[in-house]
C-alpha cells in the first residue's frame, strides 16, 4: 500500500501558521495525507508553501491474523490447569487485544472461535496462505498446543508472535519456539508485552512505506535495502544548498526562529539571523521531501559545512525534524539514519546518533553529537530542557545543547547492516558542557550496563533513546530475522597481550 495521496498544501496567516506548528510540536501522533512529488507537479514546492511535516510520515495498514489455541474441553490435568477459567482469560485478552487495536491502529483479525484440533488450524493455516496478513498472533491457553505453533511457523510463511500466559509453558519449549525463524515468543501475564509485538509489526510496515533521501555525491539513483524494504533514493548534495539559496524568509521562518529562541532555556552564541537560517534549513528539508516523495533523509552535512555550500549546518533543522518524528540523519550515514528510524517508528520517540567517546576514569561512554531531539520521553511528551549553542567543529550557525535527564536508563541501537543490530544499554549520569570538553554540543555520560570496559561498547553513530527498550528491540530482530548482538562483558583488549 502506498503512503502517497493527494496533496495537503496550503497559503497561511502568521496565526495559522502558528497554530500548525503548536499541533506538529505533538509529534506524529496523528498522521494527515502526503504531499504530491516533484514528478507530479512538476516542481518543488514554493518557498512560500506551509507543510505539515505529519504528512511526511509514513502511515501504511498494517493487518495481523488472531487466534486462541486450546485443546477439546473440558481440560483434564496439564497446564494450566482443571481450575483455570477459560472463558474468564479468554474475554480478558480480547478486551485487551481491542484496546492496543485502538492504541497502535493496527487491524487484527481474531478468529471467532479458539482453534482447538488439527483441522481448525489447517484451516486457519490456509487463510493465512490466502489472505497474507503481515503477522499472526497466537494466545495459547494449554501446554500441549506448542507443536501447533512450529506448524504455523512452517508453513504460513509470516511473522509469528506467541502470547503464552505463566502457565502455558516451561522453559524448553520457550527456549525451542523462540529460535525458530521470525517467532517471537512472549511467557509472561504482562499484556504489555503483546502490544509492543504489534507496534514491531507496524514498524516493520512503516519501512517498507519509507523513502530516504541520500544526499550526497553526484548520483541519482534508487534501490531498496534488503530484509528491511527501505527505498533508498540518492540525490546530488547539491540539489540541497540550491534548495536553500531559494527559500526566502517567509512568515512560516520568521514564526519558526522566533519559537526557538523563545522556547530555548538559554541563547549562548547564535544570534537571531542564525535561527532565522535554521529555520530555512528546515522549511527546504521539508519541501525537498516532499518533492521527492520522501519521508526522511540523510546528508552530506559536514561535507557541505567545509565545502562553505550553506551558512550554517543543519543540526537545529535536524532537531526539530526528528521531534516530529521524520528521521533526519547526520553526516551522509544510511545506516545510521535507518537506525533513528527504529527508535521513531518502534518507540515512538526521536533517537541521538552520536560518537562514542570513553571516559576512561569513570569507566563510561559519552554520548557526543550536535543533533539530538528534544521529546525523548514521546512525541506527544513534553520536551527537554535545551540551550541554543552553534555547531562546535565550525563555530556556525544553531545546534541544540538537549540536556538529558539524569539518572534514566537509556539504549544504544545501531544496524550494523540489514542483518545485523547492535543493542546495549546504560543509565545517563550527567550532561558534560563544552567547553570545557570538546567535540559536540550535546554530550551524555551513559553508565553502560554490563561492559567491564568502557573501551569494548561496539559500533560508531549509535542511537542513544531514552528507556530501556533492550526486549523489544530484540523482538523486532526476532520476527524479522535480523541477528542481534551486544557490547561484550569482559574486556577484550588483554587478549592478545604479551608480556
Amino acid at each position: 500500500m502506498s503512503s502517497h495521496h493527494d496533496c495537503h498544501r496550503c497559503c497561511m496567516s502568521r496565526r495559522q501558521c502558528m497554530q500548525l506548528l503548536s499541533l506538529s510540536a505533538l509529534g506524529a501522533a496523528g498522521v494527515v495525507p502526503a504531499l504530491r512529488s516533484l514528478a507530479e507537479d512538476s516542481a518543488t514546492p514554493a518557498a512560500g508553501d506551509v507543510i505539515d511535516p505529519r504528512s511526511l510520515r509514513p502511515n501504511p495498514e498494517v493487518k495481523v491474523a488472531a487466534g486462541f489455541f486450546e485443546l477439546p474441553r473440558p481440560y483434564w490435568l496439564g497446564w494450566p490447569g482443571t481450575t483455570y477459567d477459560l472463558d474468564a482469560r479468554q474475554t480478558e485478552y480480547r478486551a485487551k487485544l481491542d484496546k492496543s487495536v485502538q492504541q497502535t491502529g493496527v487491524k487484527v483479525a481474531l478468529e471467532p472461535k479458539p482453534i482447538n484440533d488439527d483441522a481448525t488450524l489447517g484451516s486457519w493455516i490456509a487463510k493465512l496462505k490466502a489472505e497474507a496478513p503481515h503477522a499472526a498472533l497466537i494466545m495459547l491457553q494449554h501446554m500441549q498446543c506448542w507443536q501447533w505453533v512450529q506448524r504455523v511457523s512452517k508453513e504460513a510463511g509470516i511473522p509469528v508472535i506467541v502470547f503464552a500466559p505463566v502457565g502455558t509453558a516451561f522453559t524448553g519449549h520457550v527456549a525451542s519456539a523462540s529460535r525458530l525463524p521470525r517467532v517471537h515468543v512472549i511467557s509472561s501475564l504482562d499484556w504489555s508485552a503483546v502490544e509492543s509485538g504489534l507496534r514491531m509489526v507496524k514498524a516493520k510496515r512503516m519501512f517498507e512505506e519509507t523513502r530516504v533521501l541520500w544526499i550526497r555525491g553526484t548520483e541519482t539513483n534508487e534501490t531498496v535495502v534488503e530484509r528491511l524494504g527501505i527505498k533508498v533514493r540518492s540525490i546530488p548534495r547539491d540539489t540541497f544548498n540550491t534548495e536553500f539559496d531559494k527559500q526566502t524568509v517567509t512568515d512560516e521562518v520568521k514564526d519558526i526562529a522566533s519559537q526557538l529562541r523563545k522556547t530555548a532555556q538559554k541563547i549562548v552564541e547564535p544570534n537571531e539571523q542564525d535561527t532565522v537560517n535554521c529555520a530555512r534549513v528546515y522549511v527546504t528539508a521539508k519541501r525537498l521531501l516532499t518533492a521527492e516523495k520522501a519521508n526522511a533523509l540523510s546528508m552530506d552535512c559536514l561535507g557541505m559545512v567545509g565545502s562553505k555550500l550553506v551558512p550554517t549546518p543543519p543540526c537545529g533543522a535536524w532537531t526539530m525534524l526528528q521531534d516530529q518524528g521524520i528521521t533526519a540523519g547526520c553526516e551522509a550515514d544510511l545506516f545510521g539514519a535507518i537506525s533513528l528510524m527504529m527508535s521513531s517508528y518502534l518507540m515512538d520517540r526521536p533517537g541521538y546518533m552520536n560518537d562514542p567517546v570513553p571516559e576512561t576514569v569513570t569507566n563510561s561512554l559519552i554520548a557526543s553529537h550536535c543533533t539530538s531531539g528534544t521529546r525523548l520521553s514521546g512525541f506527544d511528551k513534553p520536551s527537554a530542557p535545551f540551550i541554543l549553542r552553534n555547531h562546535s567543529e565550525s563555530a556556525l550557525g544553531v545546534s541544540m545543547q538537549v540536556l538529558w535527564p539524569v539518572g534514566e536508563p537509556a539504549t544504544l541501537v545501531r544496524f550494523s547492516d540489514a542483518k545485523e543490530m547492535i543493542i546495549d544499554t546504560g543509565k545517563v549520569t550527567r550532561n558534560i558542557d563544552t567547553p570545557p570538553a570538546g567535540g559536540c554540543r550535546t554530550s551524555v555520560d551513559i553508565a553502560m550496563d554490563g561492559i567491564e570496559d568502557c573501551r569494548d561498547v561496539r559500533g560508531f553513530h549509535q542511537v542513544v533513546v531514552l528507556g530501556n527498550h533492550r526486549r523489544v528491540l530484540e523482538g523486532f530482530c526476532e520476527l524479522y530475522g535480523i541477528q542481534h548482538v551486544h557490547s561484550p562483558q569482559f574486556s577484550t583488549f588483554a587478549e592478545g597481550a604479551t608480556t
